[in-house]
């Protein structure tokens, strides 16, 4: 049950931090909006170390690090997923993959088994990838082809960060996710700087109209006001995603991967919610079925 209450509760917070993600990313660029969120992360885990006990280890210092590398690229192709939109499509697709990558991880390398109907959640699960990405109907709302590709690759990477956590010493607490932060606002920041060198070495004439790189496409090209509002949302988004995480890593160190993952995997609906009443995106009947579908699927592989 305490493993239960870590996933749900830890899935909805780290979907409503995706949403507010996806927003900034738009304003700011996806780099530099996860780079601001995975400062503030940082600040708030390393103050939940005084919280939650645990030990500093090799194993923890380790795995933290290359979690934070699986991390950081999943995490900055779903902001970008999320930015395209729509997120309340693109944010189930990565969902459910991320899910059933470390699902087949746990049942065919650790060995984990499922009872029959959590098989049959497995199935139900694909259906509802169709479902809620590929919807055939007129007014469904379409995704760009970008957008699922970085939803699909995202999901790939969340289902090795959460393999990747599992590695770690179950006594160490929250402090493979301090590392975690330190591997992502590293790669992020350094990507900002060195786009925001060439922007400006661009606008300073080194470089010819020709070919000259997009810095915008990271660090945003938006006015002074929507990079005030980007930062705010980017700082709620990594309390909230820092917030998420922990619950998560809580609760795989208390229960079996295979359940965590796809408890994880019910985060996009703080998103969709989010993206519904604020965004005013539409959910048809077919897509709110294949939705339906995946937290069934949730449901039945957390009790497997």
């Amino acid at each position: 049950m305490l493993t239960v209450i870590f996933g749900l509760s830890g899935a909805l917070v780290f979907g409503s931090g995706d949403f507010l993600g996806g927003l900034a990313s738009k304003r700011m660029g996806a780099f530099l909006a996860t780079g601001i969120a995975g400062l503030i992360g940082l600040f708030l885990l390393i103050g939940f170390t005084f919280i939650i006990p645990g030990e500093i280890s090799d194993g923890a210092i380790v795995w933290g690090l290359l979690s934070g590398l699986c991390g950081a690229v999943a995490i900055l192709l779903l902001y970008a997923a999320l930015a395209i939109g729509p997120m309340s499509i693109l944010s189930p697709l990565g969902a459910l993959i991320s899910a059933i990558f470390p699902v087949m991880w746990a049942l065919l390398i650790n060995g984990e088994s499922l009872v029959w109907f959590g098989y049959v959640a497995l199935v139900i699960g694909a259906i509802a990838i169709v479902l809620v990405a590929f919807t055939p109907e007129k007014e469904a709302v379409k995704p760009k082809a970008r957008g699922i590709i970085f939803a699909v690759i995202s999901g790939i990477l969340i289902g090795l960060f959460l393999i990747v956590l599992d590695q770690a010493p179950s006594d160490a607490g929250i402090y493979p996710l301090v590392f975690n932060r330190f591997v992502n606002i590293t790669i992020m920041f350094s990507v900002v700087f060195g786009m925001a060198l060439i922007r400006w070495a661009h606008r300073k004439g080194y470089f010819g109209k020709d070919g000259s790189p997009r810095a915008d496409l990271v660090v945003g090209d938006a006015g002074a006001t929507d990079y005030r509002n980007g930062i705010l949302l980017a700082l709620g988004c990594g309390i909230l995603d820092a917030t998420g995480n922990a619950l998560l890593l809580l609760g795989i160190q208390t229960g079996n991967l295979s359940v965590m993952s796809v408890l994880t995997a019910m985060y996009p609906a703080g998103t969709i919610i989010l993206a519904a009443l604020v965004l005013r995106e539409k959910i048809t009947k077919l897509q709110l079925v294949g939705m339906v579908l995946a937290l069934t699927a949730a449901a039945l592989l957390a009790l497997s």
